[in-house]
């Protein structure tokens, strides 16, 4: 059974924490969904300049 969740942990400097925080309350979201939009806006953006990603092509989607 594949789990449609995944944890990621994340060391970062406290200046960069505090900032993070600041602009995600600012935009009405949690730390967590800021982090998850930062990351949604990256992999769209990714993909439009170089194509859709196979997260199964060469083993990479197994974690």
């Amino acid at each position: 059974m594949e789990k449609k969740e995944a944890h990621l942990g994340l060391r970062m400097e406290r200046s960069a924490h505090d900032k993070l925080k600041y602009i995600a309350a600012y935009e009405g979201r949690s730390i967590n969904k800021q982090v998850l939009h930062l990351i949604t806006t990256c992999i769209r953006e990714f993909e439009r300049a170089n194509g859709p990603i196979d997260p199964d092509e060469n083993g990479h989607g197994q974690a």
